[in-house]
């Protein structure tokens, strides 16, 4: 749906792409290119959503999910998450680019994750490192390459991965493990390098909790089968009967339907039958109390 929106959107006639645009064609630019920003900036809600079905149970995940103690999810309230280790700083956010409204990163070489006045705001994580004296950047995640995925397939409550990657000068990334922690709130605190550009971190968070749900809730299961199969025969054979005698046997009206004489006289079966249950259960009462002499 968003796919489509944005392609007729974005779409330019021929005639705007004259060497003379009139204010109204300058203005309609502008719009048209807002709208491809905001087309190509992913939604919040479609990275951090992720859901998995496992022994007849579905797991559903969303780490921007709002709740009382918690309006943005596990996104960082501050715009970012900070964690650094043996000399190496880095900034990040879960799920959408970063935001800096104080204390924004100040390193050189930022020109990829926004330039030297809006460092940080151009990128999912960035990388500062001391290097002679100097810290440099080095972006490590890029807004549209997040990904989610379990942290353990064997155990799929445990939590989602998150993954942001960039590919430039140097390929990095970042992998932050979101574990399941109803109970408490715990920021990343150790970073460890896997490889040469390539690191991972963890927070323990509530947001990072599965909604769980059988997924058997909507079957009929063996029982509503049977009913089913059984009314259908039945169904079946009401038909076959009634098209026999109609066409074979001739017979018009009501009296079409086979064995209608047993039908007919099923409720009075049923009465009767009630009515024998009824009168036993009344003489062995009865007969359970004795007299007493006084």
């Amino acid at each position: 749906m968003r796919s489509s929106i944005c392609q007729s959107l974005t779409f330019v006639p021929p005639h705007f792409h004259s060497t003379k645009p009139n204010t109204g064609q300058m203005y309609l630019r502008r719009f048209l290119l807002l709208v491809q920003l905001i087309c190509l900036t992913p939604s919040v809600s479609a990275v951090c959503e992720y859901s998995i079905t496992d022994n007849n149970k579905v797991y559903s995940y969303n780490l921007a999910a709002s709740s009382k103690q918690f309006p943005h999810g596990v996104l960082s309230e501050d715009g970012y998450y900070k964690v650094s280790s043996n000399g190496t700083v880095v900034w990040f956010q879960l799920c959408e680019s970063m935001i800096f409204n104080h204390d924004p990163p100040k390193c050189f070489d930022c020109w990829e994750c926004g330039g030297s006045a809006r460092c940080g705001m151009g990128c999912s994580a960035l990388m500062s490192n001391n290097i002679n004296g100097y810290p440099i950047c080095t972006t490590i995640g890029r807004t549209p390459t997040i990904t989610t995925d379990l942290i353990d397939k064997k155990s799929p409550h445990m939590g989602l991965v998150v993954k942001m990657w960039h590919s430039g000068v140097v390929n990095c990334s970042l992998s932050v493990s979101v574990v399941c922690d109803s109970k408490q709130v715990e920021g990343p605190t150790i970073l460890e390098r896997v490889g040469f550009c390539d690191y991972v971190t963890q927070l323990r968070h509530p947001s990072g909790c599965a909604i769980t749900v059988s997924s058997n809730n909507g079957g009929l299961g063996w029982f509503g089968t049977l009913v089913i199969v059984m009314l259908g025969l039945f169904g079946g054979y009401i038909i076959a009967g009634a098209v026999y005698r109609f066409f074979y046997l001739h017979i018009r009206g009501i009296d079409i339907i086979p064995n209608l004489e047993f039908w007919a006289s099923l409720p009075h079966r049923a009465q009767s039958a009630c009515m024998s249950l009824v009168k036993r259960h009344r003489q062995r009462s009865s007969s359970s109390y004795t007299s007493v002499d006084f």
